[in-house]
């Protein structure tokens, strides 16, 4: 009988052997989940104060639409500023954001106009804070050959406190109310901000250079949609972010009117989803290269296509629960998969433009979907809204697989020369 050899130490992902990527997974792992929470939290609270599907919307756009504005901007100064700097102000300053909310709540002053305030200040700081720290990775990464999965792990925190937050949301909401959520919320800054000031970074070298901000934006666009591949992911995230994530300002109206249930409804339907993009995390993070990543983008939209079809039809929580896991799954392998490729393909002077550009895909095009989802549904319903989502994102991935072939060559000759 062949024993287990205990000589053999467990094996941990490469790119945690990194200590300074190590004190950005553990920090950002604590903090995700408080910011998770306050999203169940806020938009229970909304739909609360309201009864309104449209409201959900606004806020949503409300949250969203700064981000769309300053995006470019805060590429612009990821790639001009110290990345590290930037992301220390950034969390600094979303703590307070949240701690306001929290006073506000637990000492019962809180209206609608008040979190459409802070939602509009947080996403402004979420401007600056996406691309900082999607461009920080590779500086803190000591191995180029550990970058995609970096940013798998990446991906995988972020769905695991998707997971975690909202089902522990509902539980405490249904408990305690939302104000705590808020709380908790602010003190998980904590550790990301402690984790951020233990790194030691070597300042990187910064060209000098006379180009106004203006004019380096412009260069940024050129490079992204100039560049096939870039462009035909960041428009397929795009269009998906539109049709597809504006589900998410409904789902109070699922949890309410449609499954008959409350807050934990809720949480349980946002940590669904959550289980699905953390497997797909955790897929993609077992991945050794981005060689036949590709593939796996054009079906995305399909799966979580599908997974919101199943969804407006469902009128059983259980189902709902099941369909959701693929809407997790689908959005994750496309966002985390769409962010390895650009990040092993661009060039490091533009990193920060083009990582900006593509989280404006996502954060700075949801919030027209989500006013655009929350009108409709107030004339046609939430399920409906979501069916023609669905059959968007459903086209969406057959347009990008028409066009996948010609796209091969041009990711898969980059890939090869890194291996």
């Amino acid at each position: 009988m062949n024993l287990p050899d205990k000589s053999k130490k467990i094996q941990i992902p490469r790119a945690l052997r990194s200590r300074n990527y190590r004190l950005f997974f553990a920090g950002q792992s604590i903090s995700l989940i408080g910011s998770w929470m306050t999203r169940v939290a806020a938009a229970w609270l909304v739909y609360q104060l309201t009864q309104s599907a449209w409201m959900l919307g606004a806020v949503g756009f409300s949250s969203q639409i700064p981000t769309l504005i300053l995006l470019p901007f805060g590429g612009v100064f990821t790639d001009k500023w110290n990345r590290h700097r930037v992301l220390i102000t950034t969390q600094i300053l979303a703590m307070i954001q949240s701690l306001a909310l929290a006073a506000l709540a637990l000492t019962g002053t809180i209206n609608i106009w008040y979190i459409i305030i802070l939602s509009f200040c947080q996403g402004a700081i979420d401007a600056f804070d996406g691309p900082a720290r999607q461009a920080l990775v590779p500086e803190i990464v000591e191995q180029k050959a550990d970058l995609a999965q970096a940013i798998a792990l990446n991906a995988s925190i972020v769905n695991a406190a998707r997971l975690i937050g909202p089902a522990f949301a509902g539980l405490l909401i249904a408990r305690f109310g939302a104000s705590y959520c808020f709380l908790i919320d602010g003190l998980s800054y904590i550790a990301v901000i402690a984790a951020l000031l233990a790194m030691r970074i070597e300042p990187r070298k910064l060209a000098v250079t006379n180009t106004k901000p203006l004019q380096k934006l412009q260069e940024g666009f050129a490079y992204a949609f100039g560049f096939v591949p870039i462009r035909s992911i960041v428009l397929l995230l795009a269009l998906v972010s539109f049709a597809g994530m504006s589900h998410t300002v409904l789902l109070p109206v699922f949890a309410t009117q449609i499954l008959q249930g409350g807050p934990e409804t809720l949480g349980f339907l946002m940590a669904a989803s959550g289980l699905g993009a953390f497997g797909a995390a955790i897929y993609l993070s077992a991945r050794k290269s981005a060689i036949e990543l590709d593939k796996l983008i054009a079906i995305a939209p399909a799966i979580m296509g599908c997974g919101l079809l199943g969804f407006s039809l469902s009128r059983t929580l259980w189902f709902s629960l099941i369909v959701m896991l693929f809407v997790g799954i689908g959005f994750t392998i496309l966002f985390a998969g769409g962010n390895i490729i650009l990040q092993t393909i661009v060039e490091d002077d533009k990193r920060g433009r083009v990582m900006s550009i593509y989280t404006m895909a996502f954060f700075g095009v949801t919030p027209f979907g989500n006013l655009v989802a929350g009108g409709l549904a107030t004339y046609i319903g939430a399920p409906h809204t979501v069916l023609i989502g669905s059959i968007i994102c459903i086209l969406g991935a057959a347009i990008f697989t028409k066009q996948l072939p010609g796209l091969k060559h041009l990711v898969r000759s980059i890939h090869q020369k890194q291996v």
